[in-house]
């Protein structure tokens, strides 16, 4: 890993920032706990967990000053990584086809370059493929 950069970013969904794509070691996204597990939403998975109705959990939410629509999210993906802002982007940094760092080599994806050729640039250019 020359610089440090991955060509197999060009494997990820270019419509979803870098940051919100990552995973760490343990296959886990780097945007912050799972939900289940954030300490500030883990009172209502557990008690989802000891079957109270959906209803309950969510008055209690609301109760307590939390967005309820936190249970709609997928309980095994952090908050972060779900959250969208008004234009419906996560707020994990930018497009990964608009990332200033790699735009280059997605607009030669989609001038229809060979995957190959699109690497072998990414290696030329420092980014290890």
């Amino acid at each position: 890993v020359k610089d440090g950069k991955d060509a197999t970013i060009l494997e990820l969904d270019h419509e979803k920032s870098l940051a919100s794509q990552r995973k760490n070691k343990s296959g886990v996204s780097n945007a912050g706990p799972v939900l289940k597990n954030d300490s500030e939403y883990s009172k209502y998975f557990k008690m989802l967990k000891m079957k109270l109705p959906l209803g309950a959990v969510m008055q209690a939410m609301v109760k307590d000053g939390k967005d309820a629509t936190i249970l709609e999210l997928d309980h095994e993906k952090s908050l972060a990584s779900q959250r969208k802002n008004k234009s419906g982007v996560s707020n994990a940094g930018p497009v990964l086809k608009n990332d200033s760092e790699y735009s280059k080599y997605f607009k030669m994806l989609k001038m229809k370059l060979p995957l190959g050729a699109v690497m072998q640039a990414m290696v030329k250019d420092g980014k290890d493929a």
